[in-house]
């Protein structure tokens, strides 16, 4: 078991590139199910949520060709529509398969998704709009069998509550659905702006692209493209906010600002200067304390609970104190008792918690609960007085691509190491 070991209180110089979006390449590899022809994504960050997800389609049938940062996906023959336990059990993002098997094959049979533990995200939203467009769910043994041997039919779908999930596969499926589907109150995130991009280089006909509105005319079949993946939001407000914990100046090259305007908004408003540049997006903070803010997660163009953890970090040691209320997911302030053993000064209510700002923490060991949390701790590292040992970081290599080299490359002490 490897684990991390940060020394804290030096300040971040440099430049850290931005790698390609993990939310967007998990279903952007699953679109390579829709389509015979192959599908070719550029810009593919090296995760392991990315290799699970290129091994199931792979065992679905799909031939791949890996090369640096791209891959070429041919799913000429689905061998297999079932996606096994084994498999969908590492990652929730593996449920969504089954739209696009659905309306290519009439059938699907997918393992209850699982990965971080950090609330039950139902699978319903994804199931209810199935059924509305004519497939029959079944729900037996742990797995969800969907049949829909005539085709798929459009239908208006409304969401009752923003998902990303559910807009996803509901958006893969209606491409090749029969007729017009319009997707109601769907996600508006640039992930999903990515994938109906994609989609559209497929052939897809969609509007409403980047709206709560999409529309889709489904095609008899779509055709192979070839696409290059987003940068990262999350990774770039990740390290962002590790600048503002550990001060510096650091540029993170290949950042879309667009896609971080309210984050970049917070950052203004406690202190840290963020500014869009040629390359990317420029992050400053010289000498001073951040101040506490409150924020509140929301659906996009809200602000990402994907960054709670790291910005729960960064007030950790504002002057001040910050309100963070989460509401999007339950079970997410799993680090809190983690922060606590650095000197943090948490008071969780319900689905808020109080931040009260301290001068310093202090280095501690201390366990990642899931994936954003595992990188909150690292940020606490940078700025803790002492050693602090993240343990269980395989929660941290799903969805960032070598944390502690683009660290150290600005300047911080932080180095992998087998664990106990």
């Amino acid at each position: 078991m490897q684990r991390i070991v940060i020394r804290g209180g030096g300040e971040l110089h440099g430049e850290i590139p931005i790698s390609g979006a993990k939310n967007a390449a998990l279903p952007l590899i699953a679109a390579g199910l829709l389509t015979a022809e192959t599908l070719t994504l550029d810009n593919l960050p090296e995760l392991a949520d990315v290799g699970f997800m290129l091994g199931l389609v792979e065992q679905h049938g799909a031939a791949l060709v890996r090369g640096p940062r791209h891959v070429e996906i041919t799913a000429a023959e689905i061998a297999s529509t079932t996606a096994p336990y084994d498999i969908v059990r590492k990652m929730r993002a593996s449920v969504l398969v089954l739209g696009p098997l659905v309306a290519r094959m009439g059938e699907a049979r997918v393992s209850l998704p699982g990965g971080c533990a950090i609330g039950t995200r139902p699978v319903d939203l994804h199931l209810k709009g199935l059924e509305a467009m004519g497939a029959h769910i079944e729900l037996a043994d742990g797995y969800v069998h969907a049949t829909a041997p005539k085709g798929l039919k459009g239908a208006t779908i409304r969401f009752p509550f923003v998902s990303v999930g559910a807009t996803e596969n509901l958006l893969m499926a209606a491409t090749l659905a029969d007729g017009e589907t319009v997707l109601d109150n769907a996600a508006r995130e640039p992930e999903i702006t990515d994938l109906a991009l994609c989609l559209k280089a497929m052939g897809a006909e969609i509007e409403g692209i980047g709206t709560e509105r999409l529309t889709v005319k489904g095609k008899a079949s779509l055709h192979g493209a070839r696409y290059s993946i987003l940068p990262d939001r999350i990774e770039t407000g990740t390290f962002a906010m590790a600048v503002g914990v550990a001060g510096g100046s650091v540029e993170l090259v290949g950042a879309r600002p667009d896609t971080l305007e309210d984050v970049i908004d917070v950052l203004d408003r406690c202190g840290v200067e963020a500014m869009a540049t040629e390359r990317g997006l420029r992050v400053k903070r010289n000498g001073h304390r951040v101040v506490g803010v409150d924020v509140m997660t929301q659906p996009y163009p809200g602000f990402p609970t994907d960054l709670q953890a790291q910005l729960m970090v960064l007030m950790a040691t504002a002057d001040g104190a910050a309100m963070i209320t989460e509401t999007i997911f339950e079970n997410r302030f799993m680090h809190v008792p983690e922060l606590a053993r650095m000197g943090a000064n948490v008071t969780v209510h319900g689905a808020s918690a109080l931040v009260r700002g301290v001068p310093r923490l202090k280095g501690a060991p201390v366990m990642a609960t899931d994936l954003r949390a595992s990188v909150g701790l690292v940020l606490a590292g940078l700025a803790a007085e002492g050693e602090t040992v993240v343990n269980r970081i395989y929660h941290l290599d799903r969805g960032y691509e070598r944390v502690e080299e683009k660290l150290r490359a600005v300047g911080a002490d932080i180095r992998r190491e087998a664990g106990e």
